[in-house]
């Protein structure tokens, strides 16, 4: 196996230590920093595929791993920070709001897995969804509270429709 394959796998997993960081800073109440570790996640995560395709070192261990690392940074992450700064105040059910959007990205994201479909992606990325929560909880102080709970119901079932959405 050549070196190079660590180059992209690398990527992903930075892209899951920005997760990771973006959980931290929720916890610490400091939201526009965990919302701006999940936009730099982001880049990382569109980085890795392409660094893999360009060094001609795809792999079904990339592709898993990619998977593992985009549910906590665009699925857990988005969702404990939107619980923590928004939907806390709704108790019980807000809860069950921030947790069906991780449940959602999950199976989103094992689904993509399966179907290998090369011309669009079936429902909403995870990448898509968690990036728009961040940049909602960046824009927070303009947005009615109501927001959150409606923004996160949408973007979990459009992860999760048959909406086809174009690949780029």
């Amino acid at each position: 196996m050549s070196r190079k394959v660590i180059i992209p796998n690398i990527v992903t997993l930075a892209n899951l230590l920005l997760g990771i960081v973006s959980l931290v800073y929720t916890m610490d109440g400091q939201y526009p920093i965990a919302a701006t570790a999940i936009l730099l996640a982001m880049i990382l995560d569109g980085m890795d595929g392409r660094i893999a395709r360009k060094l001609d070192v795809t792999s079904n261990f990339g592709k898993e791993l990619d998977s593992l690392c985009d549910l906590v940074s665009f699925g857990v992450a988005p969702a404990l920070l939107v619980y923590s700064s928004s939907l806390q105040n709704m108790g019980h059910i807000g809860l069950i709001i921030a947790v069906n959007f991780a449940l959602c990205g999950a199976i989103r994201l094992a689904r993509f897995n399966v179907l290998n479909i090369t011309t669009h992606f079936i429902g909403i990325p995870i990448t898509m969804a968690g990036s728009l929560m961040a940049v909602s909880i960046l824009l927070s102080n303009k947005l009615p509270l109501v927001f959150f709970p409606i923004l996160t119901i949408l973007l979990s079932y459009l992860m999760v429709s048959n909406l086809k959405v174009p690949k780029y």
